[in-house]
This record gives structure tokens, C-alpha cells and sequence, in this order.
């Protein structure tokens, strides 16, 4: 009976009654132990003594004799503890709940501060009002913060957008308020509508030594294109902002008749644009050859074909693997882009091997594959004009000096880059030739070598390296008078200013009687020695300058007038006056751009006052 009684299964135990704790999962109680008192292990059946409540001797017990069990338990407990603070993170209080639920009042700060933002991004990535319309850009906003409403389109059109451009305007007035001297640009544009545009761009160099461009306007301008429509709206334009015709150094821009007799009307300095004149160069080098003209129409139906045929993109893209050569798109000539049809043969020849294989491989454009004559044709005009393409994208930037390197690269173009050599076919010879004259003819104008002549020898880079010698004396000259002029003016300020106080030993003269001025008082108020110090002064600085080493080509001239301004006081406020002109009119070109994207076909019916504080906003921002 005994050996029966040993091998029964042990009778199962009682869990303990409204436990939370793990470690009761261990251990029970007897059946007949209603008021459970004596704690029995499960495991070894051993009894443990505690007492009511307390689990240290347990945890004790399985610690000794059960460690298996024991760091079960409490990787268990680590678990439970886990997901109870999970819990606790998931469920808010009350307090935080109402916070969340709770909209942020109109003039708390964090409001304005993402309506702000939502204005700035309106108006910085030019993109329509409407968007806070969509349900999208909405739950985008709710996600990021549930507290913020976002305002009404209406808010936005006549609230916060022109508070924004108020705000804008008065920092850029503030900015053309301290500037000496300025630059511009200027040109005509037709909307998508149809509806013209005339654009202007302030350009100076503040007393920092840095580069400053603004757009001023992107006026609507409906009457006639004329010479004389385009002078009184350039100085209407100038008398907005406050900005005197007398501190603006040039103007730059394109070369149409009306343009040019505006700026003749007004007496203002014009600069030409390099893109355009260097642009209409390439034209008159290859406009009248029908080889070129030939080649050139190939190109454009090779285009067309891989533009139009997804079937042939992709078996280019094929024949690029095939081949080995760069999975590259054909580039399509645009006439108002300068370099597109350089870029556009430039490309054709890259790919040659690719457009020959896919074209020879259809019957029906086996007959645009290019011919050995048509090749040589297209090599002899990239080799005379692909180098030009880097001239005018590096001339056309407005973060740094440009005009200065205008005189360095038309001699560059004038001794290597146009220059015939014995390698050259006769058709890359012709090119060169008649780019060549075209350029030399059309900066040939005095007015315009002089202003080149003096930007290149105030930039610490270049001096007198690109001025011819003959010139070397009167550009000494023209800037050793323009410093006078410049010191004699701010003696004048400086007077009117602050007048001499009367001596108080003398009387002010009386009224009733005039006395007779003597012979020395003229000396005295003007010193004798005052004009001949001023004179030794200018033509040291300008000796020391032209003495001190020039810089490498790569470096900033204005970084370097910014360290040397004070040793060259009179030659840095010139540099400021002439190093801010740009060489090109590509910043009115890209207003232009930006108004593209602005009146667009979802837009079209933008009033002319709205384009122009749109494009303001993007441009000035």
C-alpha cells in the first residue's frame, strides 16, 4: 500500500485567491486549507513560511533551490513591468487629453509661427494658394500638430501673403538705403496669357564686400514697347524705390533697337549682355552654310524620334548598355536658350554608335542615320563652338563678380579659344572666323572698352594684365579722378554736416554794416596745402595698388578688397561701384522663369499686382 501510495499522482494545489504577482504561479495551497496560511511549492511540494502578503521567502525559495524557475519568474516580471508602463504611455492623462483637443488661440506665438511657415512655403516654392485647400497638405499639418487650424485660402490671399511682401519690401528698402552705388538689369516678357511684363534687378555690393542681387519688379507694362515707353518706366520704376539715377554705375541689357534707345533717352551707361551677344555670334557663324544647315536639321528629326517613341528610348537605352557609353537622353534645341544647339550636337556625337544601331535596325528611319559628310560637318562646329558654351554659363551667376572677366575672356576667345589653328578643318576655321569678328566688332564700341578696362583693373586678379599698353595711362587717369571726385564729395558732406563753429573771439559780422574781408581769411577757410594732401594721398594708394601682387585667378576680389579696404580707402569704395555690374541679363531672365511657374495654366487668371508680389517673394525671400 505504501509503494501505491508513492506512486499516486500528488493532488493539485490551490492557487492563492486574488494574487497579482508572478511569483504565486509557483507555488499553492492545500484543499482542505481554506484559509490558505501554509504556502506550498508546486515544485518540491516544500513548505514555506510567510507571512500574509510578503513574497521575499519565496523569492528566496526558487533563488536556493529552483534557480531555473527562478529566473523565469522574473524574466516574466521584467515583461509585466514592460507592458504595464507601455500602458500607462499609451493612455493620456485627462489633462493632456483636453490639451491635445484644445486649438491654439490666433496670437499665440506657435501659431503664427507655423502660419508663417506655411506663407513662406507658399510663397518661396511658388506654389498655389489653394493648397491649403487640399485635404492632403491638411492631415500633413494635423499630423505634425493637432493643436494648429489652419486658415482659410482668403487669409492667406489678403492677409498673410501681403503682410509678407510688406515685410520683405521694407528689409529691402533698408538694404538699398545703405548702398552707394548699383547695378541693374532689365527686359521685356510676355505671360502665358499674353499679358507684358517688364522686369528690373538692383545689383550692388554692401559695405561688407558682398555681392547683393534684388529683384525689384516684374511690373505689368501694356503700353507700347517703345524707347521712349521703356525710359519713363525705368525711371518711374527707380523713383518707387527711392533709388537715385546718379548712383546707378550700368545697366545691362539685351540688344533690341527699343532697349537701346531707352538707355539713350535716359543717359544712362549700358552695358550689352555676353549670353546674347555671344549667342547672336554663333548664329551669324552658321547661319548661312547649307552643309550646317543640314547636319543641324538631321539632328532635330534624330531627336524627334526618340522623343516622340518610347520603343525607341528604350532600345537606346539598350544599345547604351550594349556599348558601354553613358545612359544619356537627346538634348532638344530651344531657340531662346543659349548653347541648346550646341548642347544638342554635342550629344548626337556622344551618342553616335547607340543612334546608329537602333536606327539602322528600323527600315523606316534607316535613312536618318547621319553620313560621314554629316559627321564631319557636326565635329567641325563642336570643336569651333563647344568651348564657348563654359564662357556663358560661368559669365551668367550673380553670386560673383562677372564683368571684370569680361575683358580676360575676349582675350582668351581672341588668342586660343577662336583662334584658327592647323588642325582645324575649313569649316572650323570659317566658324571661328566669323564668331571672331562678330564679337571683336561689337565690343569695340570706346564707352564700352573704357567700362570693361576700368571693372578688370579694380578686380586685384586681372590690373592692367588685359589692358592694351596705350590705355595703361588714361585708365590710371580715369581712376585717379574718380577717387579726387569721390574724396572731394564726401569733404563737401562732410562740411555741410558738420559747419565750421564761428571762433569765439570774433563777432558775427552786423547787419547794418558790411565789413571788409580780408585777404588772408580766404587761407583760412580753405587751406592752401588741403587740395595738394589730398592729391599726394590718391596717387600713393593708387601706386601701392597697382605695386601689390596680384591674386590667383580662383580667388574672390571682394574677399579681398573686404581684408585691404582699409589700406586702399578711396580704391575699394570704386571696386564696390564697378564689381557689382553683371555681365549678363540672365537675372531678369530668370524672373522670367520663376514667373513661368507662377502664371501657370492652373493659374492664369493671377492679376498683374499679384505676379508681381509673387515673384517678389520668390526672388527676395
Amino acid at each position: 500500500m505504501a509503494e501505491a501510495g508513492a506512486d499516486a499522482e500528488p493532488t493539485k494545489l490551490i492557487p492563492k485567491k486574488n494574487s497579482t504577482s508572478v511569483i504565486w504561479q509557483y507555488f499553492g495551497f492545500e484543499a482542505t486549507d481554506e484559509h490558505q496560511k501554509q504556502v506550498i511549492c508546486q515544485t518540491c511540494r516544500g513548505k514555506v513560511a510567510t507571512s500574509a502578503g510578503n513574497t521575499t521567502n519565496l523569492h528566496r525559495h526558487l533563488r536556493v533551490h529552483h534557480l531555473n524557475l527562478y529566473e523565469d519568474c522574473m524574466a516574466k516580471k521584467s515583461l509585466e513591468t514592460s507592458s504595464s508602463s507601455d500602458t500607462s504611455a499609451k493612455q493620456p492623462t485627462i489633462t493632456s487629453s483636453f490639451a491635445s483637443l484644445t486649438p491654439y488661440e490666433r496670437t499665440s506665438r506657435r501659431h503664427k509661427e507655423i502660419t508663417t511657415a506655411v506663407t513662406n512655403y507658399i510663397s518661396k516654392d511658388m506654389v498655389s494658394v489653394n493648397t491649403v485647400t487640399k485635404d492632403a497638405f491638411k492631415s500633413l499639418l494635423r499630423t505634425m500638430d493637432k493643436r494648429y487650424v489652419l486658415p482659410s485660402r482668403t487669409y492667406f490671399n489678403r492677409v498673410a501673403i501681403p503682410q509678407l511682401y510688406g515685410e520683405c519690401r521694407a528689409k529691402v528698402l533698408n538694404e538699398l538705403e545703405n548702398m552707394e552705388f548699383y547695378a541693374s538689369t532689365t527686359d521685356l516678357w510676355s505671360s502665358r496669357t499674353t499679358e507684358p511684363y517688364m522686369s528690373l534687378t538692383v545689383h550692388f555690393v554692401n559695405a561688407n564686400f558682398e555681392l547683393r542681387s534684388r529683384c525689384l519688379q516684374t511690373a505689368y507694362f501694356p503700353t507700347d514697347h517703345t524707347g521712349e515707353n521703356i525710359a519713363t518706366g525705368l525711371k518711374e520704376c527707380l523713383a518707387n524705390w527711392g533709388l537715385k539715377e546718379e548712383a546707378q554705375t550700368c545697366i545691362t541689357t539685351d540688344n533690341a533697337t527699343n532697349m537701346v534707345k531707352a538707355m539713350e533717352l535716359n543717359q544712362w551707361t549700358r552695358l550689352q549682355c555676353f549670353g546674347h551677344r555671344l549667342h547672336l555670334a554663333i548664329e551669324n557663324a552658321v547661319k548661312d552654310d547649307q552643309r550646317i544647315k543640314r547636319a543641324t536639321g538631321l539632328c532635330k528629326q534624330l531627336v524627334a524620334v526618340f522623343s516622340h517613341s518610347w520603343k525607341k528610348k528604350a532600345a537606346l537605352k539598350q544599345a547604351q548598355e550594349d556599348l558601354n557609353l553613358p545612359q544619356q537622353s537627346m538634348v532638344t534645341e530651344c531657340p531662346t536658350r543659349w548653347g541648346s544647339r550646341q548642347k544638342m550636337i554635342e550629344r548626337v556625337l556622344g551618342q553616335s554608335k547607340a543612334l546608329c544601331q537602333v536606327l539602322s535596325e528600323d527600315r523606316k528611319t534607316r535613312h536618318l542615320v547621319p553620313t560621314w559628310q554629316d559627321t564631319d560637318v557636326l565635329e567641325s562646329v563642336n570643336n569651333a563652338l563647344g568651348p564657348l558654351q563654359e564662357f556663358t554659363d560661368a559669365l551668367s551667376g550673380e553670386d560673383y563678380v562677372s564683368v571684370s572677366y569680361l575683358k580676360p575672356v575676349l582675350h582668351l576667345l581672341r588668342t586660343a579659344t577662336l583662334a584658327v589653328t592647323d588642325q582645324d578643318t575649313d569649316l572650323t576655321k570659317e566658324i571661328k572666323s566669323k564668331a571672331l569678328h562678330y564679337i571683336e566688332e561689337k565690343y569695340s564700341d570706346p564707352a564700352t572698352q573704357e567700362l570693361l578696362d576700368i571693372a578688370s583693373f579694380l578686380d586685384p586678379r586681372f590690373k592692367t594684365n588685359y589692358i592694351s599698353e596705350e590705355n595703361v595711362q588714361f585708365m590710371k587717369d580715369r581712376v585717379k579722378m574718380e577717387m579726387e571726385q569721390l574724396a572731394l564729395k564726401e569733404q563737401r558732406a562732410c562740411v555741410k554736416t558738420h559747419p565750421m563753429p564761428l571762433s569765439t573771439e570774433e563777432e558775427p559780422p552786423s547787419t547794418s554794416t558790411k565789413r571788409k574781408r580780408s585777404l588772408g581769411s580766404f587761407f583760412k577757410a580753405v587751406p592752401a596745402s588741403s587740395t595738394m594732401q589730398l592729391e599726394d594721398t590718391i596717387k600713393a594708394e593708387l601706386d601701392n595698388y597697382l605695386i601689390t601682387p596680384s591674386i590667383d585667378g580662383e580667388q574672390d576680389p571682394l574677399a579681398w578688397w573686404r581684408v585691404h579696404n582699409v589700406n586702399f580707402p578711396w580704391l575699394s569704395r570704386l571696386a564696390r561701384k564697378y564689381l557689382c555690374i553683371p555681365a549678363t541679363s540672365a537675372p531678369s531672365e530668370r524672373l522670367f522663369s520663376a514667373s513661368g511657374n507662377i502664371v501657370t495654366c492652373q493659374r492664369a487668371s493671377l492679376k498683374p499686382a499679384r505676379v508681381d508680389m509673387l515673384v517678389f517673394l520668390a526672388k527676395n525671400l
